[in-house]
């Protein structure tokens, strides 16, 4: 293949190679560094080599400098979302010699690779693929064998099995999981990948001249591959650095000493080390993960090991933080048994209570760590280190996950049921964690908001994209079950009229009876059978079913007869059917707002005319306000509704009084930045879309009490947003609104859980006539394992006949 102008060479007046020497670009086969062998049968079945490899030679008489070189794979029959995967290189290869570099390990095999002289982390195809040798560490871009060709980069190219980029007529065969492609002794390059290899036993050897079995380049886990047991010169603190990134990201570290502290068999596997020997600076962390890909670890915590690898910074996510990995690792076990370091405490005393530094909504990535200010610079300080919390109380209840939240600073905004209450977005509450178990083989506890993991939990501290920072527990404390109860409201009296909101969570006729029956059962004992309940999240007759259907007289059928046979009322509904796949949600599910209604306390008014597009209005009469349409659509063609549930509204009569209720739905805050994340302060993009939505709602109201200032209104429904947010200022604008959350004691706002924060995204407002009524959040889910729904209820019981305008 052709060669290129090395930066560290030059070339004599005769053009003769000296020493290191290579001559400038030019389409020829190469004399000097090659792509020796190729093997990508490492750990697959019926393999005795554990791992892939890529060998180089050098047929010159100078040393090949590979400084800011790569090895780069394309699969062989590249689609159009195919990417060049890149191994970066380091220091050189001799004359007449090799230079060995491991990529992914697999499952099988029982042979170690000799010391790699550089470790990568591809998992190649045993029987197809392209293997280039070139002169940078960018991705090529190139896909066929013609538009490689004129890459200058490309050193040399092998394409094997039944690869499409390769050099001259056709690509080397007999590649699998036994043989390799490999060179002749004389490393000799025709240009012709068929004609210059040939298959055969795998036979790496590395720039020491090393054999299989003689170095610790097997990367399973668990080393033992021999090589040197005395440290390399790095630590793991000098891996973390002191802010976010690591200093040595891209590089290749040597026989990194550490205790074991944990073990990951499931999902991202691999294992953390931990230095016992710290050093004085409170910003460098002394643990790591060490990611052993698709193979599970062998270790066990307390070895003492040595570690060989790439440095990597992970990112879950585009908007999260990353994880500071090891990849691609060799390792060595030296000793077993050994004591682990010692967790560092998590408790209100080391938690800073200042939540993240800012970086102006900007990437906090490379500020120096401030531990003893930010919680977030805390817990990076800790990442891969041993931490512990004693006694810690439960936020979080347990998810399909396996996984709770718990407190470490046990009053810090505790709600009055043992949540932790988010009241503002400058104080996200530090004392937060995740808890999940590396224990696969224990059943992980089913626990709820209140009640306590006694005595110690201690692990790992990780991160991920779903809550941050989280504790890897090697051992959990003891459940302490403090009884939390399902609440039940009161039952509303003769005079007064109980409207509620409830998100029932995607339901449709094809769900199973026991989720329609447990909410059933939370509308007619947990709200003890309101007379108006407007329901988010009905879905239509087939749920997900995409065929354009929009009824959704099943599912409500369905629900209607599980209250009826769970002691409630007989209810009868209105809604509005949107158009197919208009209005957001589940594909095909249709989700809409629903009025239940008793038609035995009161009476639905029918003004037939409303439709999916078709806005209702205000009309002032003699008698006072009345719709155009009921039940109708507020502006439903507004691009504010782009997409997003159409607020439902509805005329009803309870006891010779007009009362107009208007059922929301607002968009999700999906696409937000987390809390936790890299940003900081996080974007609330989705606030856009609710802030219009509430403008919308405000602006009908408005209508509604220029038409009548004594207008009995009632707006509610699942807002997705908070009570201090600017949503809420948007909605009750004018003060044309009361929001009824902030008429209970702060302990007591809360209808929601997310990552350990009790918050409040379901809210009841009414208009200012309503001056007689009792409020209640209904607690039956939100902090409960077992939930019917992810939110809880609410009601507000009017006594109409006392309110002004009466």
């Amino acid at each position: 293949m052709r060669r290129v102008a090395h930066p560290l060479v030059s070339v004599g007046a005769a053009g003769a190679l000296a020493f290191g020497v290579l001559p400038a670009a030019f389409a020829a086969p190469s004399t000097s560094a090659v792509i020796a062998e190729v093997y990508g049968g490492g750990g697959n079945s019926g393999a005795t080599l554990v791992r892939d490899f890529i060998e180089l030679g050098n047929a010159g008489s100078g040393a090949y400098d590979l400084s800011g070189y790569s090895v780069q794979y394309l699969p062989g029959s590249p689609s159009a979302s195919s990417q060049w995967q890149v191994t970066a290189l380091s220091g050189s290869v001799a004359p007449g010699g090799r230079y060995l570099v491991a990529e992914a390990a697999g499952s099988g095999g029982t042979t170690a690779l000799p010391t790699a002289d550089a470790t990568g982390s591809i998992a190649m195809s045993a029987s197809s693929g392209t293997i280039a040798l070139v002169a940078g560490t960018t991705a090529l871009t190139c896909k066929t064998a013609a538009d490689c060709a004129a890459d200058s980069s490309v050193v040399d190219l092998v394409g094997y099995g039944s690869a499409v980029v390769r050099e001259g007529g056709g690509p080397v065969t007999g590649a699998s999981n036994t043989a390799s492609v490999a060179r002749a002794a004389s490393l000799a390059d025709t240009d012709d990948n068929a004609a210059d290899l040939a298959s055969g036993t795998p036979s790496p050897v590395n720039s020491a001249g090393e054999t299989p079995g003689s170095g610790d380049g097997d990367g399973d886990g668990d080393g033992d591959g021999g090589g040197s047991t005395e440290p390399g010169p790095l630590r793991v603190h000098d891996i973390q650095g002191t802010t976010r990134l690591s200093p040595l990201t891209g590089q290749t570290v040597t026989r990194v000493p550490g205790i074991v502290t944990g073990v990951r068999t499931s999902g991202s596997k691999g294992y953390w080390i931990q230095d016992p020997q710290a050093d004085s600076d409170p910003r460098t962390g002394e643990g790591v993960f060490v990611y052993t890909g698709s193979a599970d670890p062998t270790v066990k915590a307390g070895d003492s090991v040595l570690v060989t690898g790439k440095v990597t910074e992970y990112y879950p996510s585009s908007t999260s933080q990353s994880v500071t990995e090891i990849t691609g690792p060799a390792a060595t076990v030296l000793s077993g048994g050994n004591a682990l370091p010692a967790a560092v405490t998590l408790d209100a005393a080391s938690v800073p209570g200042a939540y993240a530094p800012t970086a102006g909504g900007g990437s906090i990535d490379a500020l120096p760590l401030e531990p003893d200010v930010y919680a977030l610079d805390f817990y990076e300080a800790l990442e891969g280190s041993r931490v512990q919390a004693s006694d810690a109380r439960v936020v979080g209840a347990t998810t399909e996950y396996d996984e709770m939240w718990v407190t470490v600073k046990p009053e810090e905004s505790p709600t009055a049921r043992g949540g932790t209450l988010y009241s503002s977005y400058d104080q996200p509450n530090t004392g937060r964690m995740k808890v999940m178990s590396l224990d696969t083989t224990a059943t992980f506890p089913v626990v709820n908001v209140g009640d306590e993991l006694s005595g110690t939990t201690v692990g790992p501290l990780d991160y991920s994209t779903f809550g941050g920072y989280n504790l890897q527990a090697t051992q959990l404390g003891t459940l302490v079950d403090n009884g939390l109860k399902a609440e039940k409201t009161r039952r509303q009296k003769g005079d007064e009229l109980a409207v509620a909101t409830y998100n029932v969570e995607n339901l449709d006729a094809l769900d199973d009876q026991e989720k329609f029956d447990r909410l059933a059962e939370g509308v007619a004992a947990g709200l003890s059978s309101p007379d108006i309940v407007a329901l988010e999240e009905i879905q239509d007759d087939n749920g997900a079913t995409n065929d354009g259907t929009v009824t959704a007289e099943a599912t409500l059928t369905r629900f209607t007869d599980a209250i009826r046979a769970a002691g409630g009322p007989r209810y009868q509904w209105r809604y509005v059917a949107p158009e197919n796949n208009r209005d957001g949600g589940e594909p095909g599910g249709n989700i809409r707002l629903v009025f239940l209604f008793n038609p035995k306390r009161v009476s639905f008014t029918d003004r037939a005319g409303g439709d999916a597009t078709t806005a209702t209005s205000v009309v002032k009469t003699r008698q006072g306000a009345r719709l155009t349409y009921s039940p109708g659509r507020i502006n439903p063609t507004s691009d504010a509704w782009g997409s997003s549930r159409k607020p439902l509204v509805g005329e009803f009569v309870f006891h010779g009084e007009r009362v107009f209720v208007v059922a929301n739905h607002f968009g999700s805050k999906g696409g937000d930045q987390p809390l936790h994340g890299r940003y900081q302060e996080p974007t609330r993009s989705s606030e856009t879309k609710r802030h219009e939505q509430a403008a919308e709602v405000n602006t009908f109201v408005k209508s509604l009490l220029k038409a009548d200032r004594d207008a009995k209104a009632v707006v509610l429904g699942d807002l997705n947003d908070f009570e201090f947010s600017q949503t809420m200022t948007a909605l009750t604008d004018g003060k044309v609104l009361n929001p009824l959350i902030s008429t209970l004691p702060a302990a007591e706002r809360h209808t929601y859980v997310y990552d350990g924060n009790s918050q409040t995204l379901d809210h009841i407002l009414t208009s200012p006539a309503v001056t007689h009524f009792d409020y209640d959040v209904v607690h039956i889910n939100a902090e409960f394992a077992d939930q019917a729904s992810d939110h809880d209820p609410q009601i507000v019981r009017i006594d109409v006949g006392r309110c002004r305008g009466n």
